[in-house]
């Protein structure tokens, strides 16, 4: 391939530059800025340049422009003292960097041209990006959102998390089975990223705590700690839409401290391996995304994992707020810390022992700032989601933190007795501290007592976080909850990965539906316009294409885009019921079976999730999938009128594929147990129309797209209840239903493990004898309804509408909604605007005042 890249004589440079090479936005300005950011950065010439060479060349052009912008944005929040949001997750779930910021700065064409111009093809050089390692799920792809949509409001804000080494894992498939190899998303370097080695802090673990007198009489405690780790923060810029606001997501490195960074008496006595346990030790806190908690040392790291990121991030605020304050006694008016579910949830006893310990506080005080500091979301219904944390564990590793937490809990069980004199059986329901089945630290109840917030995910979570979960605590503190429905970015989730469609919304409606997502209503005014149809029928089949291609060349199926491409990609975890879906694709083969010129809508059934590693059950699901698909995808009398395909490693980059090429969004989680799903929006957003329960965000989804536009099926959240309370027998479904049993016999038989019955053991007896997620009293709506739903895709007039319809009434789940709520309601925070100074070559060059 011959490119057309040559660097800028200074002889030319004088002669026609007129704006800054590292600022400007002119195409002329662009193509100069990758030439000698290839050439300077890179070290190479074109000759000699591969493709990530390029791809480097041009991150480094765009990282420029973000920095101009990051760095007027933090000045001009120093300057003005700005209220700041502080969003602690354990998760950022950012996906690829390069294409997104090239749409928010609105220099995707312009980039486009420019790397054409060059010889170059732009989607080559988005691909050599590798999606950062820092997520898993939807709280943390949430997470991002939510920095796009703060930047894009123009809110004051910082995310905090770990820059985790390896992520969580990259997940092949071998033989069916998960595997779990390392994910070295930073192995090449990382060039979003800025680290900045002098604003690194240190953060204490272990050791036990001393009391003594200070110069006005008062006890006091220091916490002498066994070791002390060095946080070293890494800073993302994360830009707004068509605004100048670029926000920080500071990410912490862990390193060893310099006593233990390197043993030298231990290496001159040649024990090599010993001489860097300790460095190695410390460094581990950073490197794994949830690691597996099956064993005692998979806890401890999880909780090592999560104080070392709170700590650091407290402490960092609290030097930023010394810079301009005198004293902390208003760091909750310049700070809104948002918990993102409990995994933070130690920053409040963290931030209490900063303000006691470190700065000398009484502890009225203290707890007032920490109380109108901190709010908390939660994020699930699942008890053993709820995290628990054993007290020896917590003792032994946060000394000081427990003796806070204890003195917490005592002044609160305190005030209850106060209150409610005559409900001692309060006091159980209500303590941070549960005695069985063995003694430990509640996290969730930590998070409702330190907090001025608390809110769930959506309508349905929320009413049953205070009817069921947190239920004391709302009648304790009704006023502190409130709901907050999640929403996505349209700007990564149509703009970005879906630019056909985006491409004829802005053609008819006009570029402000990018800001203001509820202006897609205007298109229902072409609901009957036959080309308006046409092309919107046209622009899902060549998604379709799109995915298909992607399918053939990693999964070697092929599969046709006229069928109905029927999705269901998310982490996997048996309450999402992956499994139910399965038991639908086993139904319809048993009916191909039977008569194989039975007459069944073309499907392809695309699955996609991670396992956590030490979750058998699910693990077990992946390969029955696998396994389903390695039999009906081959079987003759199936015609390809199914197809079965699990799609590896699904990320964002990935779900940027399959969203915007999917028919069918599978949201069939158990009624009650899914907090929102953000997901189900994205799909809608496409186009995508959804069959689901009426659970999590699904309710509001089937409010907003209309009832006709919805494929309900299955219990809701009371019957569930009900029917558990009066023991759910799964054996009677089987028993009853002829369908079910035909089913659940094919998959005991080894039909689909070459003669193992063992193998789905498991699974089928779990469905038999126990059932938790209410699979078979769901069984039958489920595959009535897909009947349903394969009769109005055979009417694709009728499928048009409904998919129009659900794109166009999405408006409420962009997260920008979502975040102005949050900062009106709960963070009491105002936006900023930044503005930029024209370049001048004249003023150009530093200025230092002493």
């Amino acid at each position: 391939m011959q490119t057309n890249i040559s660097p800028t004589s200074t002889q030319e440079t004088v002669q026609i530059k007129v704006e800054d090479d590292r600022t400007g936005m002119s195409k002329e300005t662009l193509k100069r800025a990758f030439a000698d950011n290839l050439f300077y950065l890179q070290g190479k010439y074109q000759a000699w340049a591969t493709p990530y060479d390029y791809y480097m060349a041009l991150a480094y052009t765009v990282r420029d422009r973000l920095l101009h912008r990051f760095i007027k944005t933090m000045s001009t929040y120093f300057e003005q003292n700005v209220k700041v949001v502080c969003y602690l997750s354990a998760e950022f779930l950012m996906g690829r960097h390069l294409a997104n910021n090239l749409v928010n700065l609105g220099i995707y064409e312009d980039i486009q041209e420019v790397v054409a111009s060059a010889g170059l093809n732009l989607d080559d050089l988005l691909e050599q990006e590798h999606d950062p390692g820092l997520g898993n799920g939807g709280l943390g792809r949430l997470a991002a959102c939510f920095l796009d949509s703060l930047a894009t409001l123009e809110v004051p804000a910082i995310g905090y998390g770990i820059r985790y080494e390896f992520g969580i894992f990259h997940q092949e498939i071998r033989d069916g089975w998960q595997a779990e190899i390392p994910d070295k998303w930073l192995r090449f370097g990382n060039p979003w990223e800025i680290p900045h080695l002098e604003a690194s802090v240190q953060v204490k673990f272990g050791g036990h705590t001393e009391t003594y007198r200070d110069d006005k009489g008062r006890k006091r405690v220091t916490w002498v700690a066994e070791r002390t780790v060095t946080a070293i923060p890494y800073d993302t810029p994360v830009p707004g839409y068509n605004t100048n606001t670029v926000n920080p997501l500071r990410l912490w490195r862990a390193e060893a401290g310099e006593e233990q960074d390197f043993n030298f008496d231990a290496f001159n006595a040649g024990d090599y391996d010993g001489a860097v346990a300790s460095k190695m030790s410390s460094e581990t806190i950073s490197k794994v995304l949830y690691p597996n908690d099956n064993t005692p040392q998979g806890r401890q790291l999880r909780l090592e994992q999560q104080y070392f990121f709170v700590s650091a991030s407290l402490q960092d605020m609290i030097r930023n707020h010394l810079r301009i304050h005198p004293s902390l006694e208003n760091f909750h008016e310049h700070f809104a810390v948002q918990l993102n579910d409990t995994h933070p949830a130690v920053s409040i006893a963290e931030l209490m022992r900063l303000l006691i310990d470190e700065h000398g506080m009484d502890w009225d005080k203290a707890w007032y700032i920490t109380q109108k500091t901190f709010a908390y979301t939660n994020h699930t219904l699942l008890p053993e989601a709820l995290e628990k944390w054993a007290v020896d564990l917590f003792g032994s590793l946060l000394p000081r933190h427990l003796e806070i937490i204890y003195e917490i809990n005592f002044r609160f069980l305190e005030d209850i007795k106060t209150w409610f004199p005559k409900q001692p059986e309060l006091l159980g329901h209500l303590s941070i501290i549960a005695e069985y089945p063995e003694k430990s630290v509640r996290m969730a109840h930590l998070a409702c007592i330190g907090s001025h917030a608390i809110n769930g995910v959506a309508a349905l979570h929320t009413q049953l976080l205070q009817s069921d979960t947190l239920k004391h605590f709302a009648a304790l503190w009704p006023e502190k909850f409130i709901n907050k429905t999640n929403g996505v970015t349209p700007r990564r989730w149509i703009l970005l990965c879906n630019r056909r469609l985006a491409n004829l919304i802005t053609e008819k409606i006009g570029e402000d539906w990018l800001k203001d997502l509820s202006q897609m209503r205007k298109l229902e005014a072409y609901l009957n316009d036959q080309e308006f149809r046409r092309r919107w029928r046209e622009i899902k089949y060549a998604n379709k294409q799109d995915l298909a291609s992607y399918i053939w060349k990693h999964n070697d199926i092929e599969v046709d885009p006229n069928s109905m491409f029927d999705v269901q990609v998310k982490r996997m975890h048996e309450y999402k019921r992956q499994l139910l879906d399965v038991l639908h694709i086993v139904a319809l083969y048993n009916r191909i079976k039977k008569n194989p010129n039975v007459s069944i809508t073309p499907r392809t059934f695309i699955f996609g999730g991670k396992a956590a590693p030490g979750y058998f059950m699910a693990k077990l699901v992946i390969k029955l999938i696998n396994s389903v698909a390695e039999i009906v995808n081959k079987d003759p009398d199936v015609r390809g009128r199914l197809k079965v395909v699990f799609l590896a490693n699904f990320n964002v980059s990935l779900g940027e594929k399959i969203y915007p090429a999917a028919d069918l969004s599978e949201q069939i989680s158990t009624a009650g147990k899914e907090a929102s799903g953000t997901g189900n929006m994205k799909f809608a957003m496409n186009g995508a129309i959804t069959i689901g329960t009426l659970d999590g965000a699904n309710i509001e989804i089937r409010e907003e797209a209309g009832e006709e536009n919805f494929f309900l099926f299955g219990l809701t959240a009371e019957e569930v209840a009900v029917m558990k309370a009066k023991s759910y027998n799964p054996m009677y479904y089987y028993l009853t239903n002829p369908d079910l049993k035909a089913v659940l016999d094919r998959i005991s038989s080894g039909y689909f493990s070459h003669g193992n019955q063992e193998m789905f053991k498991p699974l089928v007896d779990s469905l038999l004898y126990d059932d938790q997620y209410m699979l078979l009293a769901d069984f039958q709506a489920y595959v009535d309804c897909q009947h349903e739903v394969g009769q109005a895709y055979a009417d694709q007039e009728r499928w048009t509408t409904m998919s129009i319809l659900n794109s166009t009434r999405m408006g409420k789940f962009s997260s920008d909604r979502t975040i102005r709520e949050y900062v009106t309601e709960i963070w009491k925070a105002k936006p900023v605007k930044i503005e930029l100074e024209e370049y001048s070559q004249e003023k150009a060059g530093l200025r230092v005042h002493s």
